[in-house]
């Protein structure tokens, strides 16, 4: 068994991160358990050992004093294997639907088995549907009594606000050092590893407050039997580096767009993680900002303070977008092929670089087709689909809203209006991931915002499955590729560039 699943904390005591064991100590104590929790915090930060801790001290069947579970009985020894009928684990990265709810919800229904409590522990919650969601909703509103739900996730903020509020927070932050050394101890004491304290700092300094991480490269230490002193781990730690930041902020000033794009190839292949990745590139472009602006910060001295800014908010987007990507990497390769083109973009002596400017470009390139009021004011609902007018509100739509966020365009260009009436426009989408990403609250509200913009009249937008139209009609019209145009061409022909036709 790996060191991380040996040592994992199986009381509150050995939760490291101090505020976490300090609150759920004074639930514990208060013996009033609430129905929900939202364990909210990064990868590697303990959150469903933590769950299934409370699991225990809420079965256990011979609580001692303080709430530690004895870890003897039945519901304790079945929670800590993982087999506990009472004790359900669903991921909802992939139980995110409508139907998987539905089938929940019955479940929810049934009284426990052996233990006393029924307890859900839902992990990646921020993955469930919009309308999984709201389902759910209804039952942590009025849950069973016998119920206790558990929700894990690593971004709270991509909840509904409703079902936040009806769950008690407990935030998981990034482990700070001391906590890392103190989980790091345990290991060593069980194992008896001779190693010093000064040496366990650099590994922790080296996990980015995961403690998962920091127990992997201590294994991995003990495993290569490395020296383990201070020195030869710092040694050790640089030479497994899985990447260099630095080199790829030089890259990005290079606009070297094929060497960027093998560097996190080669990255993904030594096992890095994307997000990771992208924390750190924006922690370095975040201090270049600040010595840009004079508040201090390390220069990055070939890189333009637009540039700069640019560069940021791009790799931002695909920080967000890392989630619900299909190929973990891709957001991220996507960003350095849009930065990298930006700079031949701004080559133009009419235009400097940087954000401002490449939105300037496309507004001159694709101005928005101007619509007039009196046009706009009817009675009867807008056809879309047949009148040559909801055609040019349509591509005013597009044009409006591609500059302010990419992505938006290139999802609705999978969609078409079917109908306008009474302030609200309804999207027919041909895909439902494109549909449950446009009904993102944040995708949503901007989308809500240019058409209430263009119609000039407040505007609600939903959004239902529709059959697309057959690729053959599309070509003999002579139509634009649904999801291919434009800067997504120019993706295609840098793949064909470093992979071959």
């Amino acid at each position: 068994m790996t060191f991380y699943l040996k040592y994992r904390a199986v009381n509150l005591e050995e939760i490291d991160i101090e505020a976490v064991r300090d609150s759920l100590k004074k639930i514990v104590a208060s013996e009033n358990i609430p129905h929900a929790f939202l364990f909210a915090g990064p990868k590697g930060t303990g959150k469903t050992s933590a769950a299934r801790i409370l699991a225990k001290i809420i079965n256990c069947e011979h609580l001692q004093k303080g709430g530690t579970p004895c870890d003897k009985c039945e519901q304790c020894t079945s929670i800590t294997k993982g087999n506990n009928l009472d004790v359900i684990e669903l991921d909802a990265a992939s139980h995110r639907g409508i139907d998987d709810i539905r089938t929940l919800k019955d479940a929810v229904k049934l009284s426990p088995i052996h233990a006393k409590k029924k307890i859900y522990i839902i992990d990646e919650a921020h993955m469930l549907t919009t309308e999984a969601s709201n389902a759910l909703l209804k039952t942590l509103e009025e849950p069973p009594s016998h119920v206790i739900f558990i929700l894990a996730t690593t971004n709270p903020e991509k909840l509904i606000d409703t079902i936040r509020s009806r769950t008690v927070l407990v935030s998981f932050t990034r482990a700070k050092p001391s906590e890392m050394v103190r989980s790091l101890q345990r290991v060593v004491k069980g194992e008896k590893i001779e190693i010093t304290d000064d040496a366990l700092e650099i590994i922790a300094k080296n996990s980015d407050g995961a403690f998962r991480d920091a127990i992997k490269t201590l294994e991995q230490v003990v495993t290569e039997k490395i020296d383990l002193g201070r020195e030869s781990i710092e040694q050790y730690l640089l030479n497994k580096k899985l990447y260099d930041s630095d080199k790829f902020i030089s890259l990005f000033i290079a606009r070297d767009v094929k060497t960027l794009l093998a560097e996190v190839e080669n990255a993904v292949d030594r096992g890095a993680s994307i997000d990771l990745l992208l924390k750190n590139l924006l922690v370095k472009l975040r201090e270049g900002l600040l010595a840009k602006v004079g508040v201090g910060g390390a220069e990055i001295p070939d890189f333009q303070k637009d540039e700069l800014i640019y560069l940021i908010e791009i790799l931002d987007e695909a920080a967000k977008n890392l989630s619900t990507a299909l190929i973990e990497q891709l957001s991220l390769e996507l960003a350095i092929i849009k930065f990298c083109q930006s700079k031949v973009e701004s080559d133009s002596p009419k235009m400097e670089s940087g954000l401002e400017t490449k939105k300037e470009e496309k507004n001159e390139e694709k101005p928005a087709p101007q619509i007039e009021n009196s046009n706009l004011q009817q009675s009867d609902p807008l056809s879309f689909s047949d009148s040559s007018l909801g055609d040019e509100i349509w591509k005013s739509i597009l044009a409006t809203i591609r500059p302010i966020n990419a992505s938006i365009e290139a999802l609705l260009r999978a969609a078409k209006p079917i109908s306008y009436s009474d302030g609200t426009l309804t999207l027919g989408v041909y895909y439902k991931f494109h549909k449950e990403r446009l009904e993102d609250g944040t995708h949503r509200r901007i989308l809500e915002d240019v058409v209430t913009k263009i119609l000039q009249s407040p505007t609600r937008v939903i959004c239902t499955l529709t059959e697309p139209p057959p690729r053959k009609i599309i070509e003999e019209a002579k139509s634009e590729p649904v999801l291919t145009e434009g800067s997504d061409r120019d993706i295609i022909k840098v793949a064909e560039e470093i992979f071959g036709n």
